[in-house]
């Protein structure tokens, strides 16, 4: 498979770009070539995948290019193993070669006729670990994704496979022998009773019985295949996951009826089954979005076709697998976090042979392969959780949009509160805009009750109207939610002698003060530390909690209504496995009770019996120094908000603010998010911010702060100087530091890029990558670029 011709696609909208506007400057492009032999493999630029003629040019040989788990963007040059496997030498091959004094897995990428350096220098491959290719579009996507995000191909093909694959191990799925009874004269037996008990054991189970579940029973393998040898048995080699199911219904539970406007949705989904066709599902929390997913999803599992549905957070992913599995008879099959290296295998291998017909999945399921795509779906398509911080900093629901246009096949996205990117693309009819505006319990969604707090006692963080809203809706038999986006007893603990704050020794941050158990803790870098018995600076005892977390508000609440149940949901209390979903099923009861979380309650659950919610602050991110903050804070209120009456009873909500008078905050609260996002997308183009521009955030971090701010002024002018010298028009503005500058005693700071055209900052971050990686001084401090950064931190 060649690889993609650089930026062959954008993350919205396809735009054909040049391959490069300049080519780097001669002095980096010696620089890469120039390094020496590493670990017998040769630096290479070239990604050319032309196989070599049968017939070598005289003084030619065969030399594998292979991308390799290192945060160098090259590949490096092997020879072919004395043994080649099957399928002969090609593009997409896992190999285990050698690398410095160990052995590394790698993916050949392309073959070449030579190398820059002699044949004597090169190593030579340990060995081939397939008998065929890595799926084609896998490949493509690691390629795309290395190339869009600026990152090394190796560590994109790392990150894009499972475990088991990257440790060497075959891509096979794990597999099971059953064991079942044949039709047969049991009068054969009459002198073997034990084999007789045995055959009645195996007909009790038509599907089969493990051989484990055999042995349990008291019988033996011997056993067994005695029966086998005489016709009463039989043994089936099965696979764990994905087993294709035995009736040809391919529903198990009838689909809902739709109203008009899911009607309408559905009928324009369906036009366009057979090509690119990029959607925005905007509807209200509660319209019946997942219902047309499964019902799409259901037209394509009649052609035999496979569905993509990402999820933005593991606490989704049971919930919508089980209204997955309770609609459908085919193999539906989740991909996250949580699962074992090889769970995880088995998943892969099952999408990738085209067994599993639908896959639910986390970020990183977008790179599942798949063997017949039918349509890619992104489910709360604005959620923060789907950009990756670290590592490749990759956005899945961009690179959806990518491989759904690679693939030609249905893009769905679908979000209560869309992203302004993706908006902007609806709007601009880029993608065709579906809208849902009623729920199916007639209610409309619940409009936000600003409550001023200033000049008011709160307790627990909670005002008196608040605690009154409360116990009405506790009386009346339903549900509320407290909405506190703060883990902890309170976010800080103060001397009230002196006005000594706890504060983190490894991060400008104060540490937040916990209960259970009784510690410090910073949320930034993790570090704990005991309680104090008195002020450090002044030795006071007088040591008090300022503001509110979960913790001290589960405690007031618990104290107001000590006979109600009080679910706290937040990072903390939800560590323990399957913790969240016990939870969840408690809540589904209908009983009274409260539910004081972090925004884990605010991402796409069903809480039908949830008629009021309690926003205890709303004002975190109306003033922060992020441009997407604001953004970022209406579409989690407007989430929140929305888990009210979502069923038979009208919602209520209720907003705590300190800022009742804010513009902003007043038009979400009147006129809903579709409004706000409309009047913040036209204050982004006047700004020129994305989405009107594109923008790369240079990130540059280090112990120390002069070593930081000295390759980042370095960067900054040589790019300015290469900007003006090749003409780009992209902007460059910094390095300024991060809006936490020393986090995990390390030193942040940003150099930001920004361009009109996506093509000019591509071209910007080239340069930019190549230059960093040809300087000294860039070795000594740790640096990466976020390409569309989705936060400033």
């Amino acid at each position: 498979m060649p690889p993609p011709d650089p930026l062959p696609g954008t993350a919205y909208g396809f735009e054909k770009t040049a391959n490069r506007l300049t080519a780097p400057s001669d002095r980096f492009r010696a620089a890469a070539h120039s390094s020496k032999l590493i670990a017998g493999g040769q630096l290479s630029d070239s990604v050319s995948s032309q196989p070599p003629t049968s017939r070598l040019p005289q003084g030619a040989f065969q030399v594998l290019k292979v991308a390799l788990p290192s945060p160098l963007r090259r590949l490096f040059d092997y020879l072919p193993a004395p043994r080649a496997p099957a399928c002969g030498w090609q593009p997409g091959l896992r190999v285990r070669v050698p690398f410095g004094r160990r052995e590394v897995v790698g993916v050949v990428v392309s073959l070449a006729t030579g190398s820059e350096l002699p044949r004597s220098q090169l190593r030579a491959i340990s060995e081939a670990l397939d008998d065929a290719p890595l799926p084609s579009d896998w490949q493509w996507l690691c390629h795309f994704a290395a190339r869009y995000y600026q990152h090394s191909l190796g560590d994109t093909m790392q990150h894009a496979m499972p475990a088991r694959l990257r440790q060497g191990h075959p891509m096979e799925g794990r597999t099971q022998t059953l064991w079942l009874a044949l039709p047969n004269d049991e009068t054969a037996l009459a002198r073997a009773p034990k084999q007789t008990a045995l055959y009645a054991l195996l007909r009790q189970h038509p599907h089969g019985l493990p051989g484990r579940a055999v042995s349990a029973h008291g019988f033996t393998r011997e056993q067994l295949l005695a029966l086998q040898k005489k016709g009463f048995a039989q043994s089936q080699e099965i696979t764990l996951t994905a087993t294709q199911p035995t009736s040809g219904s391919l529903l198990a539970s009838p689909s809902l009826p739709l109203n008009r406007e899911q009607a309408t949705a559905l009928a324009v989904l369906h036009e366009k089954l057979d090509g690119y066709h990029p959607c925005l599902l905007e509807g209200v929390t509660g319209s019946g979005k997942t219902e047309i997913y499964l019902q799409l999803i259901e037209a394509l599992a009649a052609k035999g076709k496979q569905s993509l549905v990402l999820v933005p957070e593991i606490g989704l992913t049971p919930q919508t697998l089980a209204r997955f599995k309770s609609r459908f008879r085919v193999p539906v099959v989740a991909l996250h976090s949580a699962l074992t290296d090889p769970e995880r295998l088995d998943v892969w291998e099952a999408a990738a042979s085209g067994r599993a017909l639908v896959i639910i999945g986390t970020r990183s399921a977008i790179f599942t392969p798949l063997a017949n795509p039918g349509a890619i779906i992104v489910d709360e398509e604005h959620d923060g959780s789907y950009k990756q911080h670290d590592g490749l900093r990759y956005h899945a629901r961009d690179l959806a949009v990518a491989r759904a246009h690679y693939h030609g096949i249905p893009l769905l996205l679908g979000s209560a509160t869309p992203s302004l990117e993706s908006l902007q693309q609806a709007l601009s009819g880029a993608y065709r805009h579906l809208r849902l505006t009623q729920r199916p319990s007639r209610h409309p969604p619940a409009k936000l009750e600003l409550i001023d707090l200033r000049h008011q006692r709160r307790q627990g963080g909670l005002l008196p109207g608040a605690i009154k809203a409360i116990k009405s809706t506790l009386s009346a038999g339903k549900q509320a939610l407290v909405f506190i986006n703060r883990r902890g007893f309170a976010p800080s603990l103060a001397c009230h002698s002196c006005g000594w704050m706890a504060e983190c020794g490894q991060c400008d941050a104060r540490m937040t003060l916990h209960r259970q158990p009784p510690l410090l803790a910073c949320h930034h870098c993790d570090s704990r530390r005991a309680l104090p018995d008195a002020c450090p600076e002044c030795g006071s005892g007088d040591l008090r909690a300022l503001g509110s977390g979960t913790e001290r508000t589960e405690e007031t609440l618990q104290g107001l209504f000590p006979d109600t149940t009080v679910h706290r949901i937040d990072r903390d209390s939800t560590r323990k496995k399957e913790s969240f979903e016990q939870v969840l099923k408690e809540i589904q009861r209908g009983e009274p009770c409260l539910l004081v979380g972090t925004q884990m309650l605010a991402k796409g659950h069903h809480l039908p019996h949830v008629t009021l919610v309690v926003v205890v602050n709303a004002d975190g991110g109306l003033y922060a120094a992020d441009f997407r903050a604001l953004e970022h804070s209406a579409q989690l209120l407007e989430q929140v908000a929305g888990r009210a009456g979502r069923a038979a009873h009208p919602g209520r909500v209720l907003v705590q603010t300190l800022h009742p008078d804010d513009p902003h905050l007043g038009q979400l609260a009147e006129h809903g998010y579709g409004a706000l996002a409309r009047n913040l997308l036209e204050e982004r183009r006047i700004a020129k911010l994305p989405p009107f521009s594109f923008m790369a955030l240079l990130r540059v971090e280090s112990p120390q702060e002069h070593a930081a701010l000295a390759l980042a002024q370095q960067a900054a002018q040589a790019l300015r100087q290469w900007l003006k010298d090749a003409n780009v028009p992209v902007r460059c503005l910094g390095p300024v530091p991060a809006p936490m500058e020393r986090r995990q005693n390390r030193y942040h700071l940003h150099v930001m890029l920004a361009a009109d055209k996506r093509s000019h900052r591509h071209a910007a971050a080239n340069w930019l990558v190549q230059w960093l990686e040809a300087n000294r001084e860039a070795r000594k401090v740790r640096w990466s670029i976020d390409i569309d950064p989705q936060t400033l931190a």
